[in-house]
């Protein structure tokens, strides 16, 4: 138990290896999508990058990757951009890759002219250039390639190339136990056979002003002027005797990248000295680096035994990942006396600054810190134990009544200082030059991360949960006896308080709001509060270092404001460094200034250092990459992008791919588009790099994009042009198809109307003629009912008449036969005048001349009707049809009697006969009957 605790202890003290390493990004296969070797590596001039990959030709421009199998799907050995052209080699097969038109790479072998003249089983492990040459080497041949004439020169040494390289104007090789030769004029000539040449396989071979350098695998490095070969002596000869040195690259500034198979890479200063030397430990991917290359903008790639790395070698920003967890997450970090501290949750850790040494655990710390502060030459930590001075590698206890958050001066005593605890504040005083724990200030026990005083004693403290306290103090720092709780500004989480230009700041989500002095209230500052729009805001953890900067932290930067020399306005500073890519603890976020321009940054498992005068980046170019379009449910197709595109109307749904070629780490180019004919302003930024556009109206279109690179807008906009054709049944063809479609319709339907209208008008002639025939018709038919009427009428005036008649007529008969009957009885003495006046009676109502008298009248206003009742009855007697006759007119029986000179009852004889005559059923009346003959 002993042993294990004694070996804890010593790892914790000696084996933190504290070296600040460049950034570097690491491409996993699953990334780029290909095998996990890469043996050579390339750039053109749009800064993509190639590689020649175990699985094809792998292109990246900084945002996507893109394979291309090699011929025959072979594996490709070496890659060199000469021009616009993409030399390969691969499996018995050399060639050269152009972009089509759509942005696609196509491959055109070299080898298929010469394939008699290759070799059984032979691959090509290098590319180089010589003016107008371009050579492949295999292990075999050097072939050359004449790209003016087209033609081949090979050169076959008995024993094989082990290896060939370019420096300066010449080319070299090296061939088993033969030495080093040089290519002049198309053949091989000795450079030397030094025995080491010969038994020690090269590396690399680089220029200098007196010889060459020739790095060796297992050897070292030497230095070869003329027939001279001598030892260059390293910082890591021993090591790089043992780890076989496979690949090397000469940097821009002289330095040299040495990669090995077992123990990653060395990066040399020019005179030797070991500036980086990186592992998988130490944050590569792998140990074995199979190729070196130096980009353009000075990052250095390395394709590994299993993946890529990009190492910004030249970036101001180099970290100190603390992969074994034993450092932790920093909170704090201080440099004094020539000691780098960093406080961390596991303790505080210290090393000699500008070193590479170990850092070493300060015994008695272990445990959460949380601040370090340097007062009177003296170093304290606030602990979660309590408060510590700090002398070189060692810590004295001075307070551990509660743990400490941080410590301010007093403005009224300076061997005073006030430190916030736990518990509230306490006072720490200087007494025979040591400082001692004096006395806790009464009447505020709430926790005081945040705190400032002022010089009249009034202290502003913020507390996450319960929002901004001011309190005032005694003189003697012994109580407070009320305190004040601001309602305005809120409380917040990862709220902060701090001092800046003689004015207190206060930060949360709601924004920074400064103290005014003389109403004693908070008020919004707008400069800095912009820095938390549009959604930025992270932390409101507010920092003033040494130089009097105000240091804040956001989504997608880091700020620093600073007082103009001319003006009392601040002067904004941004760092392009997103918070997901700094690794920060939110809330807990930490700056020191360690140098006058460099910084270090706690993380959660390190830290990184800043140097704010390094922070100058390139101007680069932004690039569309490809466009795919396709129709709906379709599978997309790539199209051209170097000419206006045109596109049928169903294939108008378009994608379009863009890019800023740089490979920084902790630095993401932004994004903003315009699509001219679909939208009238600029997206918002975003760091996305491709944009769809779906169901398209056909139309002209005319899309834009420009990008923002380390908060700098790029000069140069990339324009793409492009048209959405109409649909067949939309073009002008259709359109002409149409119009005279149109106007034969338009004819032939004037002409049908023309028809219509026309036939309209003669059945409409036809049925006003018809309506006037009906009209006449109606008109005859109306005077005919007129005239039937008339005769109707006529014929019941001359019933009317002849009832009249009848009616005088019986009226006549009844006087007369009364008046008879009077004479009758006054007859007495029989006197002939009486005679003769009774037979001119008898004469007068006999029924014979009245009956024909009425018969004529009938018969005139009732033609044919005795006629038609005798046809219907023959046996009809002239008596009965007399009777008729009065029934037609409705007279009744009483009216009838006289008329046949009878009685009453006879009458209705006459009626019984009449029917019995006429064969009545009993249920039809004989008037009704006869009326209706």
């Amino acid at each position: 138990m002993k042993t294990k605790l004694s070996t804890l202890l010593f790892l914790m003290n000696f084996l933190l290896f504290s070296q600040e390493l460049p950034p570097i990004v690491k491409y996993s296969s699953s990334v780029y999508g290909a095998g996990n070797q890469s043996w050579m590596i390339s750039q053109d001039d749009e800064n993509y990058l190639y590689f020649a990959n175990n699985d094809g030709l792998l292109e990246y421009n900084g945002t996507s990757w893109q394979l291309y199998p090699g011929p025959n799907e072979t594996i490709i050995r070496s890659v060199k951009v000469i021009g616009n052209k993409v030399y390969t080699g691969s499996y018995m097969n050399f060639g050269y890759w152009t972009r089509n038109e759509n942005g696609k790479l196509k491959y055109t072998s070299l080898s298929d002219k010469i394939k008699s003249k290759i070799l059984d089983d032979e691959q090509f492990w290098n590319i180089l250039k010589y003016d107008q040459w371009i050579l492949f080497q295999s292990l075999n041949r050097i072939y050359i390639y004449d790209t003016k004439t087209r033609k081949f020169n090979i050169i076959a040494p008995k024993n094989g190339v082990i290896k060939s390289f370019s420096a300066k104007n010449a080319i070299y090789f090296q061939t088993i136990k033969e030495g080093l030769f040089e290519i002049e004029s198309g053949r091989a000539k000795l450079v030397s056979d030094n025995p080491i040449l010969k038994k020690f396989t090269i590396a690399n071979v680089f220029t200098t002003d007196d010889g060459l350098l020739v790095q060796t695998q297992l050897d070292g490095i030497y230095k070869l002027a003329g027939n001279s070969l001598t030892r260059v002596a390293t910082d890591v000869d021993a090591e790089l005797k043992s780890s076989f040195v496979y690949s090397s690259q000469r940097l821009q500034d002289g330095s040299f990248a040495l990669g090995t198979v077992s123990n990653g890479v060395f990066i040399l200063s020019d005179s030797g000295k070991l500036k980086y030397h990186l592992t998988q430990s130490k944050g590569l991917s792998n140990n074995t680096a199979l190729s070196l290359f130096e980009d353009k903008d000075q990052n250095l790639w390395v394709g590994l035994d299993n993946g890529i790395n990009c190492i910004n070698i030249q970036s101001p920003v180099h970290s100190f990942t603390d992969d074994t967890g034993v450092l932790g997450t920093v909170y704090a970090s201080a440099v004094f006396n020539g000691m780098l501290y960093i406080g961390t949750n596991q303790g505080l850790f210290c090393k000699p600054t500008q070193s590479n040494a170990e850092f070493k655990f300060i015994n008695g710390t272990k445990g959460q810190v949380w601040s370090l502060f340097t007062y009177d030459n003296t170093l304290f930590c606030g602990h979660d134990s309590g408060t510590f001075i700090i002398t070189n590698d060692s810590a004295r206890s001075i307070f551990s009544g509660s743990g400490t958050w941080k410590f301010e001066p007093s403005p009224t005593n300076k061997i005073q200082l006030i430190q916030g605890n736990y518990y509230g504040l306490s006072v720490l005083e200087k007494v025979n030059n040591q400082w001692i724990f004096k006395n806790k200030i009464q009447g505020f026990d709430y926790s005081s991360r945040y705190f400032e005083i002022t010089k009249n004693l009034d202290v502003y403290i913020s507390h996450e949960y319960k929002g901004i306290f001011r309190l005032k103090l005694d003189k003697a720092l012994l109580k407070t006896h009320d305190f004040y709780t601001y309602k305005s500004p809120e409380k917040g989480i990862s709220a902060s308080l701090t001092t800046f230009n003689n004015s207190i700041y206060y930060a949360y989500k709601g924004g920074i709001f400064k103290l005014n002095p003389k109403t004693r209230q908070f008020e919004k500052d707008t400069v800095l509060s912009s820095i938390f729009e549009k959604d930025e805001y992270t932390s409101g953890k507010l920092i003033v270092d040494h130089s009097n900067k105000i240091w804040l932290f956001s989504k997608n930067y880091i700020h620093y404001f600073s007082a103009s020399k001319l003006s009392n306005q601040l002067k904004q500073n941004i760092i392009p460094i997103p918070s997901s890519l700094t690794n920060s603890m939110l809330g807990y976020e930490n700056i020191t200034q360690i140098s006058k321009s460099t910084y270090l940054i706690g993380t959660t498992d390190g830290y990184y250092t800043l140097n704010i005068d390094d922070l100058s980046f390139k101007n680069y170019d932004v690039f569309i990459t490809d466009i795919l379009i396709n129709k709906q449910n379709e599978t997309f197709k790539n199209v051209g992008i170097q000419s206006e595109g045109s596109f049928d109307s169903d294939e108008n749904n378009i994608t379009l791919n863009y890019t800023v070629p740089e490979y920084n780490k902790y630095i993401n180019s932004e994004y903003q588009y315009l699509l001219e004919g679909f939208q009238d302003d600029w997206s918002e930024w975003s760091t996305k790099a491709t944009v769809n556009f779906k169901n398209l109206s056909p139309g002209k279109y005319t899309f834009r994009v420009r990008a923002k690179y380390a908060n700098t807008i790029l000069q140069n906009t990339a324009v793409y042009t492009f048209v959405v054709l109409k649909p067949w049944y939309l073009t002008n063809l259709a359109c002409f198809v149409y119009f005279l479609l149109i106007l034969a319709m338009a004819y032939f339907i004037n002409k049908a109307y023309r028809n219509y209208y026309q036939k309209q008008k003669e059945k409409l002639i036809e049925e006003n003629n018809l309506l006037l025939e009906i009209q006449e018709l109606e008109n005859e038919q109306q005077l005919m009912k007129l005239r039937n009427e008339q005769l109707s009428q006529d014929v019941d005036n001359k019933n009317r008449e002849l009832a009249v008649s009848t009616m005088s007529l019986n009226s006549k008969n009844e006087l007369l036969a009364f008046i008879k009957e009077d004479l009758k009885k006054t007859s007495q003495n029989d006197s002939s005048n009486i005679k003769s006046v009774i037979s001119t009676i008898n004469k007068n109502i006999t029924e014979e001349d009245s009956w024909k008298i009425f018969k004529e009248a009938f018969d005139s206003a009732d033609k044919d009707f005795l006629k038609r009742i005798k046809q219907m009855h023959p046996a009809l007697t002239p008596n009965d049809l007399r009777l008729c006759a009065y029934l037609r007119l409705n007279l009744s029986s009483k009216e009838i009697a006289p008329m046949f000179n009878i009685s009453v009852r006879s009458v209705e004889i006459k009626r019984y006969r009449l029917r019995k005559k006429m064969d009545l059923q009993h249920e039809i009346g004989l008037v009704e009957y006869i009326l209706a003959v």
